[in-house]
């Protein structure tokens, strides 16, 4: 008993057995598949009345030739048949865009070469995944940001300039008659740029989207985008809305203030369509302007756009054609059981 108590368990064969790398996996299969064409031949060969002398006759040829094509065929066949989805995860690799999510190759358990391919699904969900979480970290610090830079603008600056108003009004009313005019123009400068400072705040940090809701805050921007890029905006804008998060709404308001944006400074437009809508199933965000259109260049702002539509899982198109405008699709798909609001929280 006290030998057997001192004995240590020993591993089954098969417990001790690694699993085949993909390239020793191929490797068998390339080998396997081979090994039953020659296989196959030499049966075939074995098996049939036909001849071959030494030396071989020239009326043996057109058998041999007839053979070996035939054994190039089905290895041809047979391999073919085992590679092919090497060649969609090779154009996958080619067209693979962080950005643009769910782009994947199906398999149906294609032996050796299919755990390949689940494997490199795997690889791009997890890329994807830490992809989309560092944008969230990024995206974040970016907005804690702007409200701080918007509290020091409306906090510092913009009283910094309300001061220096009072101030010349009140030298304007004391001043000889020769100087008013003078200090009476500096006083209107003064006015616009506190004015211009009020709407940069604006635009750093939509207050009227925690404030008022979304619809409220679509409507702003659209009259601020039409009073400084004299653009007018038509507005489709459904006042019952299936209820979002917070974030949804962020994203929303700051994809469609990028395109106003683009469309103020590339377009050329005389007029946009802001719309923001209930589909089947989704919010959808649709902005369209008849400006000059062309190919889309996917700079920082396009692609902070993707960035934001990743993180809540929407889908964002950009069709553009010259000389016909450009289309901006935002797609929010939502659960089934999403309650109504009423544009304001």
């Amino acid at each position: 008993m006290s030998g057997l108590a001192g004995r240590r368990p020993q591993a089954s064969p098969r417990a001790d057995r690694r699993p085949r790398s993909p390239a020793s996996a191929l490797f068998w299969r390339l080998f396997l598949i081979n090994g039953l064409v020659f296989t196959f031949g030499l049966t075939i060969l074995a098996l049939s009345p036909a001849t071959v002398s030494s030396p071989v006759l020239l009326t043996e040829l057109p058998i041999l030739a007839v053979g070996l094509a035939v054994m190039l065929t089905a290895n041809a066949v047979l391999l073919r048949t085992s590679l092919a989805p090497l060649g969609a995860l090779t154009a996958l690799m080619e067209r693979v865009d962080l950005l643009r999510s769910s782009d994947r190759i199906a398999h149906s358990g294609n032996g050796d070469l299919g755990t390949l391919i689940a494997t490199f699904n795997a690889m791009l969900d997890r890329l994807e995944a830490e992809r989309s979480a560092s944008t969230a970290h990024a995206l974040a610090a970016q907005e804690a940001e702007r409200q701080r830079i918007a509290r020091e603008l409306h906090d510092e600056i913009g009283q910094s300039l309300t001061v220096v108003l009072l101030g010349l009004k009140r030298a304007v009313d004391r001043a000889p008659q020769d100087l008013r005019e003078e200090l009476h123009t500096v006083a209107e400068t003064v006015r616009a740029s506190l004015d211009e400072v009020r709407q940069v705040a604006r635009r750093l940090r939509p207050g009227v989207l925690e404030d008022l809701g979304l619809i409220s805050a679509m409507n702003a921007l659209a009259s601020d985008f039409s009073a400084v890029s004299g653009v007018p905006v038509t507005r489709l804008l459904d006042p019952r809305l299936p209820q979002v998060s917070g974030d949804t709404e962020l994203v929303i308001y700051r994809i469609a203030q990028e395109c106003l944006t683009n469309v103020a400074r590339h377009a050329r437009a005389s007029q946009v369509e802001l719309s923001l809508r209930a589909g089947t199933g989704a919010v959808v965000l649709h902005i369209i302007d008849d400006g000059r259109g062309g190919p889309i260049h996917e700079g920082a702002g396009v692609r902070g756009m993707r960035e934001r539509a990743m993180l809540i899982g929407a889908d964002l198109t950009i069709d553009s054609a010259p000389s016909t405008g450009t289309d901006v699709r935002l797609t929010i798909p939502l659960t089934p059981t999403a309650p109504i609001a009423n544009g304001r929280k």
